[in-house]
């Protein structure tokens, strides 16, 4: 409190007021009580006189003892009394042998006692060898002039009661300024406290700090300030939580936005990143906020984009491609510049759109059509043109007849295993709503699809060896979904396998989960086709794949059928040698 600046500004304002006042107020009293001391010791000597001017007259006619009275009444008083004679002779003096005397006719105070009845002077006593005050009267008997008489003081016995007055004065000049002073350091830091307090807690208004309240309970605008100044952190902290809950918010819901969000200033330096658009562009956000966008990212369009959007202050719109070290990816970029209050230009927002995965699904939809329109339009030109040619040419053999129907048949066959396929692979593409599950022993449903299919391989001189554990292995499934999916498996097994080759059928446990192997000798299929494999209508060898009358939807419905499981399916091939394929399902325990 005591290093107050404002504290000690008004303490010295309120020193220097008191001061002047004391001393113009201490000199002014000095004056006039100077003056009334000068006025009372005159009006003192004018008694004196007065009364001795009484006992003159008696002196001048008879008294012959004078001077022995006037020594005892000066001595008494502590005033030198004269008596005159007219011409200027002493008669009696209170301190001098008259007879040594001088002729006092030309004194000052005799001359204005003699012209205007009495007479007042201060000078020097050659006689007693002082400053004197003198005061003379004449002294009449019927208007006869008997002669005067004097009374004097010495200056140093009125400077000593001046300089007792001038001392009472300053005393109480002192304890004035004393008392005016401790008033006005009270009165100062009573003004001073509560400012302080106030200066303190707007200071830490301006740290962020609005719980802390200025306790003045006063009357005055100081209190009224404080006050306001309460209400005003009040308020400001209730403002300050609105705006820190909603910038809490915004951030919760641009955080958890899929789609990227990116704001930059004026100066293309990055203002705010959110995680998705961090994970779009392969930045970060603690490394590259507060870092201009061309020195964060090396995509050139997207750059090029925040620009346009500033200078021209317009929105724009564009599909980008942008490469980072992990992936590729198509994003759609909507930018649009932002202002401030006043409408001042502050900077540029961008949303990022990551649609590579529409992309793909929209390139496999288009390949998807082309597959269907191509796969359905393939029989039903054959059917067409067989059956006109039935109409068209009445004198037919039997024998083509039949052959023609017979083809007719096939690729009829065919049309409806491909429409069968399609809406399998549609229904378990709804998440698996329509499996009807059941508990089953995966055993049976391996054998069965086995023996379906025994003919087919022993056609072609291919063997199918089988391992299934004698043990129950129940699961929770589908059991037509699944027969189809071992099924596909050993279909393909048997058609894509080499000449006398071999088929390894192999049911088992892997901890928590039922494990199928189909294994072949075949053709095998390159790396890079293994991840296409499972896309509808992909075929490694189209031709052969015609040939042998598949459809080309077949590992599909397997990989969806293992997903509606909760399953998985997988791949291991090499080229020339032959291909593993595994279902892995979990067992009924833990479904």
């Amino acid at each position: 409190m005591l290093r107050s600046r404002i504290l000690w500004k008004l303490f010295s304002g309120y020193v220097v007021l008191i001061f002047l006042s004391t001393i113009l107020v201490g000199v002014l009293v000095s004056r006039q009580v100077e003056e009334e001391t000068r006025v009372e010791i005159e009006q003192s000597l004018d008694v004196r006189a007065t009364l001795l001017r009484a006992v003159a007259l008696e002196s001048f006619s008879s008294d012959t003892k004078i001077q022995k009275r006037i020594r005892t009444l000066g001595l008494n008083t502590n005033t030198r009394f004269t008596i005159i004679k007219p011409d200027g002779l002493v008669l009696a003096d209170s301190e001098e042998d008259p007879a040594t005397m001088d002729n006092h006719a030309n004194r000052p105070e005799i001359l204005a006692a003699r012209s205007h009845g009495h007479g007042i002077t201060t000078r020097f006593s050659d006689t007693v060898d002082k400053k004197m005050m003198y005061y003379a009267l004449p002294v009449r008997k019927e208007n006869l002039l008997l002669g005067y008489v004097r009374t004097s003081l010495p200056l140093s016995v009125i400077d000593d009661r001046l300089s007792h007055v001038r001392t009472i004065i300053l005393f109480s000049m002192a304890m004035s300024i004393l008392v005016a002073l401790i008033l006005g350091f009270i009165v100062a830091r009573g003004f001073a406290k509560p400012l302080t307090a106030m200066t303190a807690i707007a200071e830490s208004m301006s740290g962020g700090n609005y719980n802390q309240r200025v306790s003045i309970e006063r009357k005055d605008e100081i209190g009224s300030l404080a006050k306001a100044l309460n209400k005003m952190a009040w308020s400001s902290h209730e403002r300050l939580e609105t705006i820190a809950l909603d910038n809490n918010k915004l951030l919760a819901i641009l955080s958890g936005m899929v789609e990227g969000v990116v704001a930059v200033d004026k100066s293309e330096i990055i203002i705010h990143l959110n995680e998705a658009a961090a994970r779009i562009l392969g930045i970060s956000p603690k490394e590259d906020v507060n870092r201009r966008i061309w020195e964060a990212t090396h995509s050139q369009e997207l750059c090029q984009v925040f620009s346009v959007a500033l200078n021209e202050e317009t929105e724009i719109r564009r599909k980008l491609k942008i490469v980072t070290n992990s992936t590729d990816q198509i994003v759609e970029v909507h930018a649009s510049p932002f202002r401030d209050a006043g409408g001042e230009l502050v900077g540029a927002v961008a949303i990022l759109y990551d649609v590579s995965e529409l992309e793909r699904l929209e390139t496999i939809r288009r390949d998807f059509v082309a597959n269907v329109s191509h796969e359905l339009k393939t029989p039903i030109t054959a059917i067409r043109g067989l059956v006109e040619t039935l109409i068209d040419d009445e004198e037919i053999s039997p024998d083509n007849h039949y052959k023609f129907l017979t083809k007719t048949m096939n690729q009829t066959l065919r049309l409806s295993t491909i429409v069968s396929d399609l809406l399998a692979l549609s229904r378990l593409e709804s998440v698996g709503l329509d499996l009807i599950r059941v508990s089953l022993d995966l055993r049976e449903v391996v054998t069965a699809s086995m023996q379906v299919l025994l003919p087919v391989s022993e056609g072609k001189n291919i063997l199918i060896e089988s391992q299934i554990p004698e043990e129950p292995v129940e699961v929770l499934g589908d059991r037509e979904a699944l027969f189809q999916s071992v099924n596909n498996l050993l279909d393909n097994a048997i058609k894509y396998n080499s000449e006398k080759g071999v088929v390894t059928l192999h049911l088992h446990i892997e901890g928590e989960n039922a494990v199928i192997n189909v294994q072949d000798t075949g053709i095998g299929i390159e790396p890079l086709e293994q991840h296409r494999i499972f896309e509808r209508f992909y075929r490694v060898d189209k031709a052969r794949s015609r040939q042998l009358g598949g459809t080309g939807l077949g590992l599909s419905i397997v990989k969806h059928t293992a997903l509606a499981h909760g399953g998985q399916l997988s791949v291991e091939s090499i080229p020339g040698t032959g291909s593993t394929f595994q279902i892995s399902i979990p067992l009924i325990k833990s479904s």
